[in-house]
């Protein structure tokens, strides 16, 4: 029988992470560059991509790649894949991290559900949901060559619950419903990519909830009480979710959503 640190052992193995300049799509990229794998860092700002790669070399003593990608160029993300084979030599693990968040000022995006528009609507299915499902798609083939093929969706509690919009009352936040359904749709494609892809790659998926990044009052004091464990998490609490899944810990588990919330969606 394996010890703990043999399974969490990802020495060897080649990631990919979407978003992994960001918060935390870079807390997942130092996880899994900790456990020993090499990682292929995707994100479509410059700076913060090759910023990561350089830390994670530094840090972790891995190989790591920078990819600046518009990932809304189906070309441009269909290609990443044998970049990443091509520069790591295999890919064993894929993250979907990316995501469209939008922000108060985008028209069409944050107020009342008449103002909601279309247009950005389609924007979060694209980035939240299709571009999950096409590079999965052109990556599938690898996956299953590695023999620990590990695809981890990264959803949101707002693809499980539906909005407290009381929560966003007096204040410019607001929960749009193209990021809930996109969101949401990305578990069930979850779950099917899971059967799909099995038995050669394992699919899960892990749902945060809010994260800590200043949020001011009211929203936040609103926030915490409606968490049972009190507070906003952070990205290091996600680190151990993705290590769960990514790593042999998890080489029994497929099709699960590993939900790290603080309790929010358990009422």
């Amino acid at each position: 029988m394996k010890s703990i640190k043999e399974l969490m052992n990802l020495k060897g193995r080649a990631a990919l992470v979407t978003g992994g300049g960001g918060y935390i799509g870079g807390a997942i990229c130092d996880t899994l560059a900790e456990l020993g794998a090499d990682v292929a860092v995707v994100d479509k700002l410059d700076e913060p991509c090759r910023a990561t790669a350089e830390r994670l070399t530094a840090d972790y003593g891995v190989e790591a790649l920078a990819l600046v990608v518009d990932l809304t160029n189906e070309s441009e993300t269909r290609s990443v894949c044998d970049r990443v084979v091509a520069g790591l030599g295999r890919l064993d693990i894929l993250v979907n991290c990316a995501a469209f968040t939008g922000d108060a000022d985008l028209e069409g995006w944050v107020g009342p559900f008449e103002t909601q528009s279309p247009d950005t609507w389609r924007k979060a299915l694209e980035i939240n949901l299709t571009v999950p499902f096409v590079l999965t798609q052109s990556c599938s083939e690898a996956l299953s060559r590695s023999g620990n093929g590990a695809v981890i969706n990264i959803s949101s509690i707002y693809g499980m619950a539906g909005p407290d919009l009381s929560l966003y009352e007096g204040t410019e936040r607001g929960n749009p419903a193209a990021y809930g359904a996109s969101k949401g749709g990305l578990l069930q494609l979850t779950r099917w990519l899971a059967t799909v892809m099995a038995p050669a790659a394992r699919v899960n998926a892990i749902t945060p909830g809010g994260i800590e990044r200043g949020q001011g009052e009211p929203f936040r004091s609103r926030y915490e009480a409606r968490t049972p464990l009190g507070r906003l998490g952070t990205e290091e609490e996600i680190k151990g979710a993705a290590a769960y899944l990514a790593s042999d810990l998890s080489a029994y588990v497929t099709g699960h959503n590993l939900i790290v919330d603080g309790g929010w969606t358990v009422w």
